[in-house]
């Protein structure tokens, strides 16, 4: 029997008993805000079929072309929904959640799974053990004991990424993070801001969480390597990345996610230190310059792509910038002032516009224009959810840490230490990151050349 998925449905205007008319909320009301979120969620995971029989737990349809999204979205889906419910306190998609991250863990418990590992990026990694550190900091529901656990699992990427195979060995670029884990992949030697950045956040988080400061000094390198190499403009705009053999052929292609990704973690690190300075002053810069960027007018755009096509990647990228000032807001929060109406404003601009499929809420991508745009998909289900519940982010308890109620285990040892390029020479002494055991070596040694981030 031939499956119609529900969006199809909608789009052909053959779904039954559903209330027709826009999405409706008051932004002024946070109960109306988290009513609008849980309709926006439901449509969401319409989405998503791997808690169908047959279908794979995890991942949303794909990659081209099978379907328009690639294997990190579905960790990007989980990070979405593990945030909405923290915001709402929603626990009607728990299961699912929990099946979907604890499926793609892979069997050394790293989010390397062996169907995905041969086109496996950094970042993609990265977007799943990211939203393993969000389900640590939330208080989301532990596994079993005999399961792995989330903050071993964020750990476990934070290490394999810090291991000397996954990294630029000599030059101008030494150390930065490739964006592709395996020669074989196009983009080995591109050395960007995404995978770079996810590296530099979770460190910043784990720091804080854990109390390490082996984490934090790990993500201030990291952040001093990007700066160096020009990925942080004067002006303090955030570019894509640049090529090998000295990554000055920099692509000055921005997108809000690269800023966005660097602002939350220098907010984790901002109120890990207690409010230095230096990361106040990093706060204030990207924030400035990410309102002028990608806020014209008051609403969430994205410049390098918007004006022409954006990939089914790029229409997912103004969730995560809502959620991630969001946050910033709740580490930092003297920023509300400055954040929360350009993100208030850019909300009311894309609920305007979710006024498709048969149910008349199915959002766009588009926000600027305030009219439904006529195509539908995860990633822009996911935009407006962000855009959402970031309203209630100064008002939602922060992100926990082991000393605040935390309760997940972690495993600073976690990942394997097997190199997963053979043409590099063994790793000797210090192949695992984290806590005491990269103290000396990576930290006095190896570390002295990060990049930035970049899409898949």
């Amino acid at each position: 029997m031939v499956r119609l998925s529900a969006p199809l449905l909608a789009a052909l205007g053959l779904v039954a008993g559903k209330a027709y008319g826009a999405l409706e909320v008051n932004l002024d009301d946070p109960a109306s805000i988290k009513s609008a979120a849980a309709q926006v969620a439901e449509d969401l995971l319409t989405f998503y079929h791997g808690d169908e029989p047959g279908m794979v737990p995890g991942i949303l349809p794909g990659p081209p072309p099978d379907g328009d999204y690639y294997w990190w979205q579905g960790g990007a889906l989980w990070g979405t929904m593990l945030d909405y419910r923290h915001h709402t306190g929603d626990k009607t998609y728990d299961d699912i959640v929990s099946e979907a991250l604890l499926w793609q863990v892979g069997p050394n418990e790293d989010f390397m799974p062996p169907n995905w590992t041969a086109s496996m990026g950094n970042d993609d990694q990265a977007f799943w053990g990211l939203s393993a550190m969000l389900a640590t900091e939330v208080g989301y529901t532990d596994p079993p004991t005999d399961q792995p656990q989330w903050l071993a699992l964020a750990q476990a990427v934070f290490n394999e990424q810090t291991h000397e195979d996954r990294r630029v060995p000599s030059g101008r670029c030494k150390w930065g993070l490739r964006w592709q884990v395996y020669p074989s992949n196009n983009g080995y030697n591109y050395i960007n801001t995404i995978a770079n950045a996810c590296y530099f956040n979770i460190g910043a988080r784990l720091a804080r969480y854990t109390d390490n400061s082996t984490y934090a000094d790990l993500a201030n390198k990291t952040w001093n390597i990007i700066y160096d190499l020009g990925y942080i403009s004067d002006n303090w705009d955030v570019y894509d990345g640049a090529h090998l053999p000295d990554c000055t052929d920099i692509n000055k292609a921005q997108f809000s996610y690269n800023a966005a990704m660097l602002l939350q973690g220098a907010a984790f690190l901002y109120n890990y230190t207690d409010g230095s300075q230096i990361w106040k002053d990093r706060i204030d810069n990207l924030v400035d310059r990410m309102i002028e960027i990608f806020f014209p007018n008051g609403v969430a755009y994205e410049p390098s792509c918007e004006g022409t096509k954006c990939n089914a990647d790029m229409e997912s990228f103004k969730g995560y910038t809502h959620r991630w000032m969001g946050s910033t807001m709740q580490l930092a929060p003297y920023t509300r002032d400055k954040i929360y109406p350009v993100l208030k404003a850019s909300t009311a601009a894309a609920v305007k516009q979710c006024t498709g499929g048969a149910n008349g809420r199915f959002c766009g991508f588009h926000w600027t224009t305030g009219v439904f745009d006529n195509k539908v998909g995860a990633g822009q289900q996911m935009n407006v959810l962000g855009a959402l519940i970031s309203l209630l982010s100064p008002d939602t308890a922060p992100p926990l840490t082991n000393n605040t109620g935390g309760t997940s285990k972690g495993d600073v040892n976690a990942g394997s230490d097997e190199p997963l390029v053979p043409t590099f020479a063994p790793i000797t002494g210090g192949d695992k990151a984290g806590a005491g055991v990269l103290t000396a070596i990576l930290i006095a040694g190896s570390l002295s050349a990060f990049a930035w981030m970049s899409l898949d």
